[in-house]
């Protein structure tokens, strides 16, 4: 996600997955533990994540992406469709999509201060109920059982980078909804009903032109669900790449 590296990945949610499939996460290129320089286009982004599953090597793999890093996999399904075999895209978007809700001010003032606080997480993440906000400290909680966790920090250059990403993949002519038409890869869609940073509308437009797609809303949650909801989701997941 935005500011996020590995670390942020809940270890409910991978534990989860990792039950009954090899599971590798990655700091793209300039972030968290990856040297190199942050591209400041999805297209970049997605053309590292490329160079990265070459260098891997082996055959098509399952490609799970997370807000900006699902905008990230779906460029990536498209600009190197024989690389990926299944796509998970989860709490992101296709960029521009007509009609869909305003995101408030308040969400780009919280994401983008120097430092992030956990009262931040929170807002960003999940709605402001109590069992949404203890659902969110009991993640945060999670993430700080690492020793080693959060040990390299996204630089301010990185940011930048990629708050430029996002500004170009968010106008009306680099939406992806057209080319979503011609994508073939089956795909599984996911959104909380209450995401504050991408509106569930443009998970179900997203969903709604791609030819083999699925679509799951997750109830009384928002940008967080994945973690949230680490238990269904992995379910729902696993469920569909097994399918």
């Amino acid at each position: 996600r935005f500011r996020g590296t590995m670390d942020d990945w809940d270890p409910a949610l991978i534990d989860a997955l990792a039950k009954s499939r090899p599971v590798v996460l990655f700091d793209s290129v300039g972030i968290g533990r990856s040297s190199g320089q942050v591209p400041a286009t999805v297209t970049g982004m997605a053309d590292a994540a490329a160079d990265f599953l070459t260098a891997l090597g082996g055959g098509p793999v399952d490609i799970l992406g997370w807000s900006l890093g699902g905008s990230v996999a779906q460029v990536l399904t498209l600009s190197y469709p024989g690389v990926v075999r299944r796509l998970v895209v989860a709490g992101s978007s296709p960029g521009y999509v007509e009609g869909a809700p305003a995101v408030p001010d308040k969400v780009w003032q919280v994401a983008g201060k120097p430092i992030n606080e956990d009262g931040d997480f929170l807002y960003l993440f999940f709605p402001e109920t109590e069992a949404g906000v203890q659902a969110g400290r009991t993640h945060l909680a999670r993430l700080r059982e690492r020793n080693d966790a959060f040990s390299a920090p996204v630089s301010i250059e990185a940011v930048r980078a990629q708050a430029a990403a996002i500004a170009a993949y968010g106008v009306p002519d680099a939406s992806l909804l057209t080319a979503l038409t011609g994508l073939d890869h089956p795909a599984l869609v996911a959104n909380g009903y209450e995401d504050v940073m991408v509106p569930a509308f443009k998970s179900y437009a997203m969903a709604s032109q791609m030819r083999r797609a699925k679509l799951i809303l997750y109830p009384a949650s928002g940008h967080g669900f994945l973690f949230q909801w680490a238990t269904e989701f992995a379910r729902d997941v696993v469920a569909f790449l097994d399918n």
